[in-house]
């Protein structure tokens, strides 16, 4: 398997820099089998049926970049992965020069930060002061590397689910960003279940794969929890012979996760899975999904749960009716082989 075979050239002017004004007016393509529909998001309720249990990741990004200088000098940029305590974290740093072990860092001109260890390719930082208080004061939205503008105040609110509750990503789980009040409570009307997890998405979903990933079908570790609640929702959905429809390949790689790990029950923990075709889906019948950068690991997920040439076949098509892709752009609504 090459990554080469999971390309697809798209033109730049289809890349969405912006959010659109409603959430839920994003356009939806509708894949059953072989054959696509051109749809709204609005739509989806009345292509879901009644048992059906929709699963969605309530993470919430933080303002998780932020700028500073090293104290021998040189300006540095810090994107935050993972809190590890009240002080500590993982995070990727741009810098000029070098950055080692026991350098010190500023962040603006009052904020000290340590540099302790690098293990493959992250820093573990030391803050003088509680990281998710430095966050709140000095951080920015991470926008993703293909948005080409600084981040707003309309970016803290729309790259941000209305559901999102547990902080702790620093990308959003995109494929959410489209759900509104108004269609949950549609949803509910027409007796869809909902239900949530929680995945924290890290900042090596913005990274390119790497040749050991591939080789080792491994991925940078997650964390995720699934609760005993959604554990009985799915097994409640199960005996009305409903779908389990997740909304995002978050939430598809975390319950794939947990099936591989010992089956439905409470759990946290980490997941470094990595899904690609051949893979035995064990529990996701069907997926809602923002469309994905060419020949990563998404594509690969997303080639998987249907099939790489009809997946290719969709994205063609996506691009000549002129969708929008990645973060702020439109969806997919896969339904199962």
């Amino acid at each position: 398997m090459k990554t080469s075979d999971f390309n697809f050239h798209l033109p730049e002017h289809l890349i969405a820099q912006n959010p659109i004004d409603d959430r839920d007016a994003s356009r939806l393509l509708h894949l059953s089998g072989s054959n696509f529909t051109d749809r709204t998001f609005s739509d989806l309720p009345k292509l879901l049926n009644n048992g059906d249990l929709l699963i969605l990741n309530n993470t919430k990004v933080m303002p998780a970049r932020l700028h500073g200088v090293k104290t021998s000098g040189g300006k540095i940029e810090i994107l935050i992965e993972r809190v590890i305590d009240e002080f500590s974290f993982f995070a990727q740093v741009k810098f000029s020069g070098k950055l080692r072990a026991d350098n010190e860092l500023l962040i603006s001109n009052t904020i000290r930060m340590k540099v302790i260890d690098r293990e493959k390719g992250f820093f573990l930082i030391r803050s003088d002061e509680p990281i998710h208080e430095v966050m709140s004061a000095q951080g920015q939205i991470p926008l993703p590397p293909y948005i080409k503008r600084d981040p707003n105040i309309k970016d803290t609110q729309r790259y941000q689910t209305v559901f999102a509750s547990e902080r702790g990503a620093v990308a959003a789980p995109t494929a959410g960003l489209h759900f509104t009040e108004t269609i949950f409570s549609e949803l509910r009307q027409r007796g869809i279940d909902i239900g949530f997890l929680t995945l924290h998405v890290g900042a090596g979903t913005f990274m390119p794969l790497r040749e050991e990933q591939i080789l080792e079908k491994k991925l940078h570790q997650e964390y995720f929890s699934v609760s005993s609640s959604l554990c009985h929702q799915i097994k409640q959905a199960h005996l009305k012979s409903g779908r389990i429809i997740a909304v995002g390949t978050t939430v598809t790689r975390a319950l794939e996760s947990l099936m591989m790990s010992g089956g439905l029950r409470d759990y946290k923990g980490f997941t470094d899975i990595f899904i690609t075709p051949g893979f035995e889906f064990k529990i996701v019948d069907a997926m809602i999904t923002n469309f994905h950068l060419p020949a990563s690991s998404l594509m690969m997920l997303v080639s998987a749960f249907l099939n790489k040439e009809t997946i290719l076949k969709s994205y063609d098509h996506a691009i000549e009716k002129g969708y929008h892709f990645y973060s702020y752009g439109d969806v997919m609504y896969i339904e199962g082989k």
